[in-house]
Protein backbone atom coordinates (compact mmCIF):
# COMPACT_ATOMS: atom_id res chain seq x y z
CA UNK A 1 0.00 0.00 0.00
CA UNK A 2 1.09 3.57 -0.79
CA UNK A 3 0.77 6.01 1.61
CA UNK A 4 0.32 9.90 1.07
CA UNK A 5 -0.10 12.60 2.80
CA UNK A 6 -2.19 15.70 2.86
CA UNK A 7 -1.05 19.36 1.95
CA UNK A 8 -2.59 21.18 5.41
CA UNK A 9 -3.05 24.13 2.71
CA UNK A 10 -6.07 25.45 4.98
CA UNK A 11 -4.57 26.20 8.26
CA UNK A 12 -0.60 26.35 6.36
CA UNK A 13 -2.46 29.48 4.12
CA UNK A 14 -0.18 31.88 2.34
CA UNK A 15 3.18 30.73 4.07
CA UNK A 16 4.84 29.40 1.11
CA UNK A 17 8.04 28.63 3.16
CA UNK A 18 5.73 26.56 4.99
CA UNK A 19 3.97 24.88 2.49
CA UNK A 20 7.30 24.19 0.28
CA UNK A 21 8.90 22.98 3.69
CA UNK A 22 5.84 20.55 4.27
CA UNK A 23 6.10 19.19 0.58
CA UNK A 24 10.04 19.12 0.54
CA UNK A 25 9.77 17.31 4.06
CA UNK A 26 6.98 14.49 2.73
CA UNK A 27 9.27 13.84 0.12
CA UNK A 28 12.60 13.24 1.92
CA UNK A 29 10.60 10.79 4.98
CA UNK A 30 8.98 8.38 2.21
CA UNK A 31 5.83 9.63 1.66
CA UNK A 32 4.74 8.04 -1.82
CA UNK A 33 1.97 11.46 -2.85
CA UNK A 34 0.59 14.46 -1.89
CA UNK A 35 -2.86 15.54 -1.99
CA UNK A 36 -3.97 19.22 -2.09
CA UNK A 37 -7.70 19.82 -2.09
CA UNK A 38 -9.67 21.97 -5.10
CA UNK A 39 -11.80 24.90 -5.47
CA UNK A 40 -12.49 27.96 -7.30
CA UNK A 41 -15.23 29.90 -6.12
CA UNK A 42 -17.21 28.14 -2.77
CA UNK A 43 -16.44 30.88 -0.30
CA UNK A 44 -17.72 28.10 2.59
CA UNK A 45 -14.67 26.25 1.94
CA UNK A 46 -12.21 28.67 3.44
CA UNK A 47 -8.44 29.73 2.48
CA UNK A 48 -7.62 27.45 -0.44
CA UNK A 49 -5.23 27.49 -3.24
CA UNK A 50 -5.82 26.67 -6.36
CA UNK A 51 -4.45 22.97 -6.63
CA UNK A 52 -2.99 23.02 -10.08
CA UNK A 53 -1.28 26.37 -9.79
CA UNK A 54 -0.34 25.63 -6.29
CA UNK A 55 1.07 22.18 -7.53
CA UNK A 56 2.82 23.49 -11.03
CA UNK A 57 4.68 25.67 -7.90
CA UNK A 58 5.40 22.43 -5.83
CA UNK A 59 6.75 20.86 -8.62
CA UNK A 60 9.92 22.90 -8.85
CA UNK A 61 10.79 22.28 -5.30
CA UNK A 62 10.23 18.67 -5.01
CA UNK A 63 11.76 15.85 -7.66
CA UNK A 64 10.14 12.75 -6.77
CA UNK A 65 6.59 12.77 -4.39
CA UNK A 66 3.77 12.46 -6.14
CA UNK A 67 1.16 15.34 -7.05
CA UNK A 68 -2.67 14.70 -6.57
CA UNK A 69 -5.49 17.30 -6.65
CA UNK A 70 -8.25 15.66 -4.93
CA UNK A 71 -10.42 16.58 -6.18
CA UNK A 72 -10.65 18.61 -9.01
CA UNK A 73 -14.59 19.65 -9.93
CA UNK A 74 -13.75 18.68 -13.57
CA UNK A 75 -17.09 19.44 -15.07
CA UNK A 76 -16.56 23.16 -13.68
CA UNK A 77 -13.63 23.62 -16.29
CA UNK A 78 -13.10 24.06 -20.07
CA UNK A 79 -12.21 20.44 -20.98
CA UNK A 80 -9.00 21.53 -23.60
CA UNK A 81 -7.92 24.19 -21.33
CA UNK A 82 -7.60 21.81 -18.56
CA UNK A 83 -6.27 19.08 -20.34
CA UNK A 84 -3.25 21.84 -21.50
CA UNK A 85 -3.07 22.94 -17.71
CA UNK A 86 -2.86 18.91 -16.64
CA UNK A 87 -0.39 18.33 -19.17
CA UNK A 88 2.41 21.32 -18.45
CA UNK A 89 2.27 20.46 -14.76
CA UNK A 90 3.00 16.34 -15.61
CA UNK A 91 5.85 17.77 -18.05
CA UNK A 92 7.24 20.15 -15.26
CA UNK A 93 7.20 17.20 -12.37
CA UNK A 94 8.07 14.79 -14.62
CA UNK A 95 5.62 12.55 -14.85
CA UNK A 96 4.16 12.86 -11.18
CA UNK A 97 0.88 14.16 -11.38
CA UNK A 98 -2.14 11.91 -10.76
CA UNK A 99 -5.66 13.63 -11.17
CA UNK A 100 -8.49 13.37 -8.75
CA UNK A 101 -11.71 14.75 -10.58
CA UNK A 102 -15.31 14.80 -9.74
CA UNK A 103 -18.63 15.89 -10.74
CA UNK A 104 -19.20 18.78 -7.65
CA UNK A 105 -22.32 18.87 -5.48
CA UNK A 106 -22.75 23.01 -5.02
CA UNK A 107 -24.69 24.50 -7.68
CA UNK A 108 -23.70 28.45 -6.94
CA UNK A 109 -19.94 27.15 -8.14
CA UNK A 110 -21.19 25.92 -11.36
CA UNK A 111 -23.33 29.32 -11.86
CA UNK A 112 -19.84 31.31 -10.51
CA UNK A 113 -18.05 29.52 -13.54
CA UNK A 114 -20.97 29.84 -16.30
CA UNK A 115 -21.79 25.93 -16.28
CA UNK A 116 -24.87 23.38 -16.07
CA UNK A 117 -25.40 21.98 -12.86
CA UNK A 118 -27.42 19.84 -14.06
CA UNK A 119 -25.69 17.61 -16.46
CA UNK A 120 -22.39 17.29 -14.66
CA UNK A 121 -22.50 13.62 -14.62
CA UNK A 122 -22.47 12.97 -18.15
CA UNK A 123 -20.44 15.89 -19.38
CA UNK A 124 -17.71 14.35 -16.57
CA UNK A 125 -17.67 10.74 -18.42
CA UNK A 126 -17.20 12.62 -21.54
CA UNK A 127 -14.61 14.77 -20.28
CA UNK A 128 -13.05 11.91 -19.56
CA UNK A 129 -13.06 10.55 -22.84
CA UNK A 130 -12.14 13.15 -24.25
CA UNK A 131 -8.87 14.36 -22.27
CA UNK A 132 -7.28 10.68 -22.79
CA UNK A 133 -7.19 11.72 -26.67
CA UNK A 134 -5.82 14.79 -25.98
CA UNK A 135 -3.06 13.56 -23.80
CA UNK A 136 -2.09 10.65 -25.97
CA UNK A 137 -2.85 12.25 -29.50
CA UNK A 138 -1.19 14.61 -31.49
CA UNK A 139 -4.61 15.37 -33.56
CA UNK A 140 -7.66 15.06 -32.30
CA UNK A 141 -11.41 14.99 -33.96
CA UNK A 142 -14.11 14.51 -31.41
CA UNK A 143 -17.52 15.51 -31.33
CA UNK A 144 -19.53 15.13 -28.12
CA UNK A 145 -22.27 16.56 -26.65
CA UNK A 146 -20.64 18.97 -25.22
CA UNK A 147 -17.20 18.97 -26.55
CA UNK A 148 -16.27 19.68 -30.03
CA UNK A 149 -12.70 19.42 -31.11
CA UNK A 150 -12.01 19.77 -34.66
CA UNK A 151 -8.54 18.53 -36.26
CA UNK A 152 -6.63 19.98 -32.97
CA UNK A 153 -4.81 19.01 -29.90
CA UNK A 154 -2.30 20.10 -27.06
CA UNK A 155 1.43 20.73 -27.73
CA UNK A 156 3.41 19.25 -25.50
CA UNK A 157 1.89 16.34 -24.59
CA UNK A 158 2.29 14.76 -21.04
CA UNK A 159 4.74 12.32 -20.02
CA UNK A 160 2.09 10.16 -18.92
CA UNK A 161 -0.44 9.14 -21.16
CA UNK A 162 -2.36 9.44 -20.37
CA UNK A 163 -2.56 11.13 -17.07
CA UNK A 164 -4.15 8.82 -14.79
CA UNK A 165 -7.77 10.09 -13.23
CA UNK A 166 -9.12 9.22 -10.21
CA UNK A 167 -12.30 9.77 -8.93
CA UNK A 168 -13.99 11.14 -5.80
CA UNK A 169 -17.26 11.23 -4.09
CA UNK A 170 -19.41 11.04 -2.00
CA UNK A 171 -18.93 8.52 1.52
CA UNK A 172 -21.62 6.23 -1.04
CA UNK A 173 -21.30 7.00 -4.16
CA UNK A 174 -24.28 6.71 -6.55
CA UNK A 175 -24.76 4.01 -8.77
CA UNK A 176 -23.73 6.63 -11.99
CA UNK A 177 -20.30 7.04 -10.16
CA UNK A 178 -19.66 3.70 -9.77
CA UNK A 179 -20.11 3.18 -13.13
CA UNK A 180 -18.29 5.83 -14.33
CA UNK A 181 -15.04 4.65 -11.83
CA UNK A 182 -15.75 1.45 -13.76
CA UNK A 183 -15.89 2.34 -16.66
CA UNK A 184 -13.37 5.41 -17.24
CA UNK A 185 -11.10 6.06 -14.08
CA UNK A 186 -7.78 4.43 -13.13
CA UNK A 187 -8.59 4.46 -9.25
CA UNK A 188 -11.25 6.49 -6.93
CA UNK A 189 -11.32 7.94 -3.64
CA UNK A 190 -12.99 5.31 -0.96
CA UNK A 191 -14.20 8.08 1.34
CA UNK A 192 -16.36 5.04 2.66
CA UNK A 193 -16.74 2.93 6.18
CA UNK A 194 -13.89 0.18 5.88
CA UNK A 195 -17.21 -2.35 6.13
CA UNK A 196 -19.24 -1.03 3.05
CA UNK A 197 -15.45 -1.03 0.95
CA UNK A 198 -16.23 -4.36 -0.47
CA UNK A 199 -19.77 -3.86 -1.60
CA UNK A 200 -18.56 -0.72 -3.51
CA UNK A 201 -15.87 -2.43 -4.88
CA UNK A 202 -17.99 -5.00 -6.49
CA UNK A 203 -20.40 -2.57 -7.97
CA UNK A 204 -17.03 -1.31 -9.81
CA UNK A 205 -15.58 -4.12 -10.82
CA UNK A 206 -18.62 -5.62 -12.59
CA UNK A 207 -19.08 -2.63 -14.58
CA UNK A 208 -15.59 -2.05 -15.79
CA UNK A 209 -15.96 -6.20 -16.89
CA UNK A 210 -18.63 -4.97 -18.86
CA UNK A 211 -16.67 -1.99 -20.20
CA UNK A 212 -13.50 -4.97 -20.98
CA UNK A 213 -11.34 -3.69 -18.38
CA UNK A 214 -9.27 -5.01 -15.57
CA UNK A 215 -10.82 -4.60 -12.65
CA UNK A 216 -7.58 -4.62 -11.13
CA UNK A 217 -6.08 -1.88 -12.89
CA UNK A 218 -8.45 0.14 -10.78
CA UNK A 219 -6.59 1.72 -7.38
CA UNK A 220 -8.40 2.68 -4.29
CA UNK A 221 -7.36 5.52 -2.01
CA UNK A 222 -8.72 5.45 1.43
CA UNK A 223 -7.34 8.28 3.68
CA UNK A 224 -6.76 8.54 8.11
CA UNK A 225 -6.74 11.87 9.82
CA UNK A 226 -5.02 11.62 13.32
CA UNK A 227 -5.83 14.49 15.15
CA UNK A 228 -8.43 14.02 18.22
CA UNK A 229 -7.05 10.37 17.71
CA UNK A 230 -4.34 8.52 20.15
CA UNK A 231 -1.88 6.60 18.43
CA UNK A 232 -3.34 3.29 18.69
CA UNK A 233 -6.75 4.30 17.10
CA UNK A 234 -5.05 5.86 14.22
CA UNK A 235 -2.99 2.97 13.33
CA UNK A 236 -6.10 0.84 13.85
CA UNK A 237 -7.86 3.03 11.17
CA UNK A 238 -4.74 2.45 8.94
CA UNK A 239 -4.25 -1.49 9.33
CA UNK A 240 -8.57 -2.06 8.87
CA UNK A 241 -8.24 0.57 5.50
CA UNK A 242 -5.31 -2.00 4.49
CA UNK A 243 -7.57 -4.89 5.09
CA UNK A 244 -10.09 -3.74 2.68
CA UNK A 245 -7.23 -4.13 -0.36
CA UNK A 246 -7.10 -0.08 -0.64
CA UNK A 247 -4.23 0.41 -3.12
CA UNK A 248 -3.05 3.79 -1.19
CA UNK A 249 -4.00 5.83 1.87
CA UNK A 250 -3.44 9.47 2.84
CA UNK A 251 -2.63 10.36 6.37
CA UNK A 252 -3.87 14.02 7.45
CA UNK A 253 -2.01 15.96 10.20
CA UNK A 254 -5.19 18.81 9.50
CA UNK A 255 -7.65 19.40 11.57
CA UNK A 256 -5.97 20.56 15.11
CA UNK A 257 -4.87 24.12 13.82
CA UNK A 258 -1.42 23.39 14.04
CA UNK A 259 1.22 25.51 13.12
CA UNK A 260 3.89 25.22 10.39
CA UNK A 261 6.45 23.62 13.11
CA UNK A 262 3.38 22.20 14.25
CA UNK A 263 2.36 20.14 11.11
CA UNK A 264 6.40 19.08 10.80
CA UNK A 265 6.55 17.58 14.03
CA UNK A 266 3.33 16.16 13.50
CA UNK A 267 4.05 14.42 9.68
CA UNK A 268 7.56 13.33 11.41
CA UNK A 269 5.77 11.10 14.01
CA UNK A 270 3.00 9.90 11.63
CA UNK A 271 6.13 8.39 9.74
CA UNK A 272 8.14 6.72 12.94
CA UNK A 273 5.02 5.25 14.34
CA UNK A 274 4.00 3.76 11.20
CA UNK A 275 7.44 2.43 10.59
CA UNK A 276 7.46 0.98 14.33
CA UNK A 277 4.43 -0.88 13.32
CA UNK A 278 5.55 -1.64 10.28
CA UNK A 279 2.97 -0.41 7.80
CA UNK A 280 4.89 1.66 5.77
Amino acid sequence: MRIGVSLPVRELRDDLGAIRAFAQRAEELGFTHLRVPDQIARKDSGHLHESLTLLAWVAGCTSAIELVPSVVVLPARQTVLFAKQAAEIDLLSGGRLRLGIGVGAHRREFGSLGQDFTTRGRRCSEQMQLLKRLWTEAEVSFEGEFDRVSKNGIDPLPIQRPIPMWIGGAPTPSEPVLERIGRHADGWFALCAPEEFAGLKARIDGFAREAGRDPASIGAESGVGIHGRTDEEWLAIVEARRATGATHLCMRTLGGELDARGHLDALEHVRSRLSEAGAG
